[in-house]
């Protein structure tokens, strides 16, 4: 079950030097998204010197809807961006939930702003609110743009939603949402040319300018270039493919000079494989072992077509890939002592993350939940680096009847009774994960030494 990738004698045993964690960068960037929506709202402030009747009033709280919603696209656009401050420090799937969140108050916003400008228009015109639209689309400039723009932005955020997402494929769901880069550039014009905000204000359209701008320039290096550059210069292939379990598959990709990627044991990289019906998709999938120089490794279990395609890869088949990203590193640890608790296929960046955390003997503990003994995969490499380093691995499977083990405050306690004293590293199914949290914090671990990363977004 082990693979060819794993040779004991050439990785370095970890140190027991523990790096002071460094601050998250999360709270700061928050309260600049903050600030830039205050700055929004100033400026509408500063040039609305008093609003008059039923029309005024509709038509200047359409203008402050649409002045957050055109802020809101710009930081919808920068979030989807793939910083790699974002996706290393703060975490990638914190920063795609900054990202859902901006994207429903950004159509929340733009649906207020149509409605209200409408209706304003149309009561300070004696028009009905038909005719109003049909004037406003096709007679004002660069509105035609801007209503296939919104409507364009609604329809992502429709299929984005939870319930309308689950229904449709992957594929489908990210290619539409691709065209929030169209919706936005569509309306970018018409913010210019008919705000009341920018018309005449030489310093508010250059800072728009600057906004957007600035945005594009982080889409276009780091969704663009740099991916580029990654795949030019690593040039990425499959090496190899290897059972691990039932439905389970290792694939070892080489390429050069992959110690410049700068990749860590715990991240993930995004993969797109060169080969039929794969190509067009690119998905995450965590490094499974520490990379090297030459050679990195993911494992991935079947769960679907395309999942289950990963396992028939040949030898020698291109690989496109983008990141490194994730924050679910070494870094974050704060605590002498680690706990990593791993479920079914989460156990892949966490048996990156058991051979190469800091620690001598007793200090990291694996606590692995899967069905049933079967199902362990990579259940040899970590017995290995368990004797190796002195380390603990527990294992939790369904009992012979199919009863399934319960995490409580009291088995955890049971398994590692000084639990509370230990950074835990969580990786695995959501209703596992919140099982898990609920059970950790009755155990007394405090939140900040529960790290966690999740692709069910």
């Amino acid at each position: 079950m082990t693979t060819v990738y794993e040779q004991r004698a050439t990785v370095p045993r970890p140190s027991r030097t523990r790096r002071r964690p460094r601050p998250s960068p999360a709270a700061p960037l928050l309260a600049l998204i903050w600030a830039g929506a205050a700055a929004v709202i100033a400026l509408w402030w500063s040039d609305t010197r008093s609003v008059v009747g039923t029309a005024g009033w509709l038509t200047d709280a359409g203008r402050i809807a649409g002045l957050l919603s055109g802020y809101g696209c710009a930081v919808l656009v920068a979030l989807m961006a793939r910083v790699p401050l974002l996706e290393r420090r703060i975490g990638s799937d914190r920063v795609a939930r900054w990202h859902a969140m901006a994207g429903r108050y950004t159509i929340c916003l733009l649906v207020a702003h149509v409605t209200l400008v409408l209706f304003g228009y149309a009561a300070q015109d004696g028009y009905g609110i038909v005719h109003e639209t049909v004037s406003v689309v096709f007679d004002y400039p660069d509105m035609l743009k801007a209503t296939i723009g919104g409507l364009t932005l609604f329809a992502v955020g429709i299929v984005s939603a939870g319930a309308v997402r689950r229904r449709v494929s992957h594929e489908f769901w990210y290619y539409l949402h691709l065209l929030t880069y169209v919706a936005v550039f569509l309306a970018f014009f018409h913010q210019l040319t008919l705000g009341s905000d920018f018309v005449g204000n030489v310093y508010a359209r250059a800072a728009w300018y600057v906004l957007y701008l600035g945005t594009a320039a982080l889409l276009g290096w780091f969704r663009l270039l740099a991916p580029v550059r990654l795949n030019v210069r690593h040039k990425l292939r499959v090496e190899s493919v290897h059972r691990e379990s039932p439905g389970v598959f290792s694939v070892v990709v080489r390429g050069e000079r992959l110690d410049e990627l700068g990749a860590q044991s715990g991240q993930f990289l995004r993969w797109r494989f060169l080969a039929d019906g794969l190509r067009w998709t690119s998905t995450p999938y965590s490094l499974s072992a520490p990379p090297r120089p030459d050679l990195l490794r993911i494992t991935v279990k079947a769960l679907g077509d395309h999942s289950a395609a990963i396992g028939l890869l040949r030898p020698g088949t291109r690989v496109w890939a983008e990141g490194p990203y994730g924050a679910l590193t070494a870094e974050r640890r704060t605590a002498p002592k680690v706990l990593l608790i791993a479920g079914g296929v989460g156990i892949t960046p966490l048996r990156a993350l058991f051979e190469t955390l800091p620690g001598g003997p007793g200090d990291v503990t694996l606590l692995y939940r899967a069905r049933t003994a079967e199902d362990l995969a990579l259940g040899a490499e970590l017995e290995a680096i368990a004797q190796w380093r002195g380390a603990r691995v527990l294992y939790a499977v369904n009992g012979a009847d199919g009863t399934r083990p319960r995490f409580t405050a009291e088995s955890l306690r049971a398994a590692v009774p000084d639990v509370a004293a230990h950074d835990v590293y969580l990786c695995g199914p959501p209703a596992l994960a919140r099982d898990l949290y609920a059970a950790l914090h009755a155990a007394g671990v405090p939140d900040r030494r529960i790290h966690h990363e999740s692709f069910e977004l």
